[in-house]
């Protein structure tokens, strides 16, 4: 009984480590097509900045515009608390400040979930002739959100960022870890977050 209980444990941690890894492989793919837009899935804004990991985003987004591989830039996120500056409206304003014109960008500020990112990003995009994205986030995030994003019937392509603050083992493993998490929760349970 003990010898089966152990072999189960050995199953699901294997399980798990399989499913890390092809989460941290997935990240790496930098192969980015040409679409009509890059979306930038939400990330803390600390007032009216952008926190370290959404201006990786932002940069990142940035880039694909000026190198030409999308016409607009989707922005999301909400606010944490009412009279707190939206995500959205905080990485829209960092990318003029770059100089990407405010007619190439849209901001869809409500959501504050990956799941609420894409589907108020979906449906803002229907608005303006979007149907291509380029996903833009940390690598690690990136197989969850595409996933989430092709359930959701959006053509979406992985755009990860090149930097991230998760370079050390210690946060990269902690944000591993909390992928791995919320990845299988999502194939499992349908956990919308």
């Amino acid at each position: 009984m003990i010898k089966g209980f152990l072999l189960a444990v050995l199953a699901v941690a294997l399980g798990f480590a399989w499913i890390a890894w092809s989460i941290a492989d997935y990240g790496n793919d930098a192969d980015e097509p040409n679409a009509d837009a890059a979306l930038v899935l939400g990330a803390a804004a600390w007032g009216n900045k952008p926190s370290p990991v959404f201006r990786e985003r932002i940069n990142h987004a940035v880039k694909l515009y000026q190198g030409g591989k999308v016409r607009w830039i989707v922005f999301t996120g909400g606010t944490p608390e009412p009279g707190y500056p939206a995500e959205a409206d905080v990485g829209r304003e960092f990318a003029a400040k770059l100089g990407v014109p405010m007619t190439a960008m849209l901001a869809e500020n409500q959501s504050r979930t990956t799941w609420q990112n894409l589907s108020n990003s979906r449906d803002l995009g229907n608005q303006f002739g979007i149907h291509s994205y380029l996903l833009v986030s940390d690598p690690l995030h990136m197989r969850r959100a595409v996933l989430m994003a092709n359930d959701l019937g959006l053509r979406a392509y992985p755009a990860p960022t090149q930097s991230s603050r998760f370079k050390t083992f210690s946060n990269w493993s902690r944000f591993l870890a909390r992928e791995t998490w919320l990845y299988v929760g999502y194939r499992v349970f349908r956990q919308l977050s």
